[in-house]
């Protein structure tokens, strides 16, 4: 006698692709490969085409699992990009983030007419459905490498906010072909997305966020559940008003990244598992979409839209927008090749598909091509590229110098340092340099908590804990003093 429930099966199989990709991913890091590509292989493995074990025929469901995952991702990638990143890089980002888009789209366009003789709102839908960069794999790369803040800074205020034009783009093309806006209703349509998400992003940011600082919940494990509530109520606001949901989640990840310190390690921790997690199953779904047998017949025009695509679109559109900042000519080529493509265009290549366009398989196994080759090449070449390009440092870009960890119901943070031998204080006594306006509360060194004295030598490795009086700027201070800096120097990483 047996009992079997409806969802056994599936939890059998989710489980195991969650392991399978988890480990894979772990594997992958260690041989400086991307993830990505273990999971797109994974997917093509146990689909129609392969073993069989899953079958994914319904685009629609397909479209609806990748708006889910694309809205974890872009969410995380607000709750962790840092508001000092937003002052250096905004003006150069939202240049990408908005003409780059459009120029990108119609080079790609140009190209892929010439190359495939389609027609041409068939080649604007491959322009538009690839022309972003993602914020999944920019934001796992550029954690990894070793690049000038500002170039991270750029990429990633690029990769989290350029979606909405892309999929205006995709979005207002499919409507052209089914109906004939007016040059009006395209204008207003770009307005309202734009307009309207960010709107919305701010205003739920801002509330989300007084929430989410106020609210006595009891168990710490219950915030990072609100502000996934917060993330759903700002993209499903949006769109109820017919504007960008994925900029919105953005911008509500920015505030509630920045506004909320007492339960920020939480959160981000939470939204982090979650945004990998839902970066798996997109590429796992990109794999199992794909038909290999399909693939031969259009493989060498996919590869030619992928080289127009990497080495004369992007770098024309990162020129055309950012020579009138000025960037050095060695972080324009940068910045180029690092244009990586992924989980967008994985769901914005399901649209087509949805609204049931003749092509729609055809502009599926273009972005196939597009985005294989973003990882294989571009996601595994960045660390070399900097290196010949002269551009890698010693420390990323985005490594923590000072962490604050404010004590519910009192005055009063702590502050974690990790030691590292780029810091100033590395190999010193404390005697020699006293920290600001703070106590000393313990160094943790080889698993063992040591109680401080003016004459203990801090040693890389070391994690020090500093206990201050609760202020905004006690992390900005904290971090000069580390990295030797005036105090007043602007250095928190979250500031």
């Amino acid at each position: 006698m047996t009992v079997e429930l409806p969802a056994d099966w599936l939890v059998l199989s989710v489980s195991v692709l969650l392991i399978a990709g988890v480990l894979g991913a772990g594997f992958a890091d260690r041989l400086r490969v991307p993830g990505l590509l273990l999971f797109l292989l994974l997917g093509m493995l146990i689909a129609d085409d392969g073993l069989g074990l899953v079958t994914l025929e319904d685009p629609v469901v397909a479209q609806a699992g990748g708006t889910v995952a694309l809205i974890l991702i872009l969410y995380e990638g607000g709750l962790t990009t840092k508001p000092r990143d937003l002052r250096l890089a905004a003006a150069p980002g939202l240049a990408l983030a908005t003409v780059g888009v459009v120029l990108t789209a119609v080079l790609l366009a140009a190209g892929t007419y010439l190359i495939l003789d389609v027609e041409p709102i068939t080649a604007m839908l491959i322009g538009s459905v690839v022309a972003s960069t993602d914020a999944a794999a920019v934001f796992t790369v550029m954690r990894r490498a070793p690049l000038p803040r500002r170039l991270t800074a750029l990429l990633e205020v690029e990769s989290g906010s350029n979606d909405p034009v892309a999929i205006m783009l995709t979005v207002g093309l499919l409507e052209a072909w089914r109906s004939d806006p007016t040059a009006a209703e395209w204008v207003w349509f770009a307005v309202l997305q734009l307009g309207g998400g960010l709107m919305a992003g701010t205003l739920i940011g801002v509330a989300g966020s007084w929430l989410l600082s106020r609210a006595r919940l009891g168990p710490a494990g219950l915030y990072p559940v609100l502000a996934l509530g917060v993330a759903g109520l700002a993209y499903g606001a949006a769109a109820e008003i017919g504007a960008s949901g994925f900029l919105a989640v953005y911008v509500t990840g920015l505030f509630v990244g920045a506004r909320v310190p007492l339960h920020r390690r939480n959160i981000r921790t939470f939204h982090d598992g979650l945004a990998n997690t839902a970066e798996i199953g997109l590429f796992l779904l990109l794999g199992m979409l794909v038909f290999p047998t399909e693939l031969p017949a259009v493989a060498l025009p996919g590869l030619a839209i992928a080289v127009v695509l990497t080495l004369v679109a992007r770098p024309l559109a990162v020129f055309a927008c950012l020579v009138w900042f000025r960037v050095p000519w060695r972080d324009l080529t940068l910045i180029a090749w690092a244009g990586l493509r992924g989980a967008v265009p994985i769901v914005l290549a399901t649209f087509p598909f949805v609204a049931g366009y003749p092509a729609g398989d055809l502009i599926f196994n273009m972005v196939f091509f597009v985005v294989l080759l973003s990882a294989a090449v571009q996601g595994v070449s960045i660390n070399a590229v900097a290196s010949r390009l002269g551009l890698r440092q010693e420390r990323p870009a985005w490594s923590p110098v000072a962490e604050a960890l404010p004590l519910d119901s009192t005055s009063t943070e702590l502050i974690e340092v990790a030691i590292t031998g780029d810091l100033h204080i590395a190999g010193r006594q404390l005697q020699e340099v006293p920290p600001p306006a703070g106590l000393v509360a313990a160094v943790m060194r080889g698993g063992q908590v040591l109680s401080p004295t003016a004459r203990t030598r801090l040693q890389v490795g070391d994690l020090l804990i500093l206990a201050l009086p609760a202020d905004p700027a006690a992390t900005r201070r904290v971090t000069a003093w580390a990295r030797g800096e005036p105090t007043g120097a602007d250095g928190d990483e979250d500031s």
